[in-house]
């Protein structure tokens, strides 16, 4: 699919994730409602391309990310695409390349804004993390509950930017007890910037994205990335926690949970 290019067929891959713009303003769209916009390979890797056409288009001033339909902004990576990872390589270059879409979007020099309606977890909560501002809907449930789903963890990276939000103890409560914030905690912690009602989100988030179509870009974009070198200075290098993912994505645990998922059933932890 050409950047812009709004033609919708159904089941087609190229309309997984839509990239659009009106006058300043880029409207990216994860596109996969009937599956609450859980992400595939190919929304990841193309999200790398909308980023660069991001840097690369002058006109662009601002970029809003959201999810289609009202019941998830990103409901985390389609789970069902586990089922493929049989070798450790699988595993790190599954967090690797997360870790590079999360990454690219940090260093988008246009500022970003993630229109979060309902479900925000997972990959969905690195992804909103990633941008510099969070516009939720009351209905909102933010967090990363790997605890209760699959058994993986985050890498290193992933827990640093997480620890940047809310603080070690949050953290451990967000990711031990599989804990999702409501619209008022996830304001309370920073996590969001505003609360709005589900009918006025998208006003809102359009009137905070024509603000900073009128702001100094060269003062944005550095800010925005004075703001991501000191948060980068302290993170961890891309190498370190390997042992720990390859415990967790290598597990029987993992597999079994995968499983069980994905068929929808419950599944029993062995620590194995």
């Amino acid at each position: 699919m050409k950047v812009g290019e709004r033609n919708r067929v159904e089941a087609d891959p190229s309309q997984e994730i839509l990239f659009d713009v009106d006058g300043q303003v880029a409207t990216i769209t994860f596109n996969r409602p009937e599956a609450m916009n859980a992400m595939t390979w190919n929304m990841y890797d193309r999200l790398v391309v909308y980023c660069d056409e991001l840097d690369r288009n002058d006109d662009i001033r601002v970029a809003i990310l959201k999810g289609a339909g009202d019941r998830a902004f990103v409901s985390g990576t389609d789970i069902s695409q586990f089922q493929a990872f049989t070798d450790p390589q699988h595993a790190i270059d599954y967090e690797r390349r997360t870790g590079e879409v999360t990454g690219r979007l940090e260093r988008v020099r246009k500022p970003t804004i993630a229109m979060i309606h309902g479900v925000c977890v997972g990959g969905g909560a690195s992804i909103a993390l990633a941008c510099d501002f969070r516009y939720a809907d009351p209905a909102l449930r933010f967090g990363i509950p790997i605890a209760r789903t699959i058994g993986n963890c985050l890498s290193l990276k992933g827990y640093s930017r997480l620890v940047d939000f809310v603080g070690p103890a949050k953290t451990k409560e967000l990711i031990m007890l599989a804990k999702l914030l409501n619209a008022d905690e996830a304001l309370s912690l920073g996590v969001v910037t505003e609360t709005v009602p589900a009918e006025e989100l998208e006003g809102r988030v359009r009137e905070v994205a024509e603000r900073l179509t009128t702001l100094a870009p060269l003062t944005l974009a550095a800010t925005k990335e004075s703001i991501r070198r000191i948060q980068a200075a302290r993170a961890p290098d891309s190498e370190e926690g390997e042992d720990l993912i390859l415990s967790c994505y290598m597990s029987d645990d993992f597999r079994g949970a995968v499983k069980a998922f994905v068929a929808k059933e419950k599944y029993v932890w062995t620590g194995r």
